[in-house]
């Protein structure tokens, strides 16, 4: 029987929901008798995102936080909390209310079954209409890239096991997709239909342009498909110059003239061309990330973690009538 619990919560510019957001968690934490963390991963936000998550440590004792460099990325900052977790099970969820902390019994009580990760799949997403493809998208590119069978069930609201993590205890690339990483440790992936709420503070951060790069980087951080692409594209080039020049031969031979027409040649010029630029562009795009790699980027940088006994240290020094039991 699963007893203990991190909750890895990436935030950026969520100095609105986080109250909330926290408060509802312990409650529902509390009302199971369930030993848990909250750990906040602040993603370089622009508002007072920081300066409330050190409010709120100094109130719930279950609060870890910590304040990175600059912005990552959600991947990357889930990432970060991901390693810093020390229970059993490790739960993440968005910071915008969208994913209800009710709905946690539901995943925890179908990896009871034998799972190591269940993924809360919405009953409708509450997005917008471009927001809605690109996720199909995303989740269509790791189904057949990653060969991931659940990746129609993805969503940000995940619980897995703590111990699935070390199949990627060393990964220090700067692209991250947490669910390639776990399907680098288990197989047994499984999903449980929940609630989704209708997003009521703030906006979505994850504009059309961000959604489709993430699918590129999915597509040529984590799989050769692209290559193989452009090799079996080359292949179809080679067999239509083929057949193009038994054509011109046979024609020459029948009827002693060539292929008359400026549209055919220039035609197949462009085909060529644009097969040839495709395959560089998509060697291009690996040796870049190869570039990148050899760099030796960190995923993400901590500037300062905080718990609550250092929240109340300070306030004890400065404001001690501010603390609240």
């Amino acid at each position: 029987m699963i007893k203990t619990f991190s909750i890895v919560i990436p935030v950026y510019n969520s100095q609105g929901s986080l109250p909330i957001l926290v408060k509802e968690i312990d409650a529902v934490m509390d009302r199971e008798g369930w030993e848990h963390e909250i750990i906040l991963v602040n993603d370089g936000s622009q508002d007072e995102s920081w300066q409330v998550i050190e409010e709120l440590a100094s109130v719930y004792p279950s609060i870890r936080a910590f304040n990175l460099m600059r912005n990552y990325g959600q991947h990357n900052a889930l990432l970060c909390g991901i390693r810093q977790a020390k229970n059993e099970v490790i739960i993440t969820l968005d910071d915008d209310l969208q994913h209800p902390p009710g709905e946690i019994p539901k995943l925890l009580a179908k990896m009871e079954e034998g799972y190591d990760v269940v993924y809360g799949a919405p009953e409708e997403e509450k997005h917008s209409f471009w927001r809605n493809i690109t996720s199909k998208l995303i989740k269509y590119i790791l189904r057949k890239a990653m060969k991931i069978s659940s990746a129609q069930t993805i969503s940000a609201f995940r619980a897995f096991r703590t111990e699935v993590r070390e199949a990627f205890s060393n990964y220090s690339g700067t692209y991250v997709s947490i669910d390639v990483l776990l399907s680098w440790g288990t197989t047994r992936f499984t999903s449980i239909t929940v609630k989704h709420n209708e997003r009521t503070i703030g906006k979505s951060r994850y504009t059309l342009k961000k959604l489709m790069n993430y699918a590129f980087t999915l597509i040529t951080g984590f799989s050769i498909l692209p290559l193989q692409v452009s090799s079996f594209l080359g292949f179809l080039s080679i067999i239509f110059g083929f057949i193009v020049l038994v054509y011109v031969v046979v024609r020459y031979i029948l009827s002693g003239g060539v292929v008359p027409g400026f549209t055919f040649l220039a035609s197949t010029l462009a085909i060529f061309s644009g097969v040839t630029l495709f395959a560089i562009g998509m060697i291009g795009e690996y040796l870049g990330r190869l570039f990148t790699r050899s760099l030796d980027y960190p995923p993400f940088t901590i500037r300062s973690e905080i718990t609550s006994d250092t929240i109340r240290q300070q306030l004890d020094r400065h404001h001690p009538e501010e603390i609240k039991p």
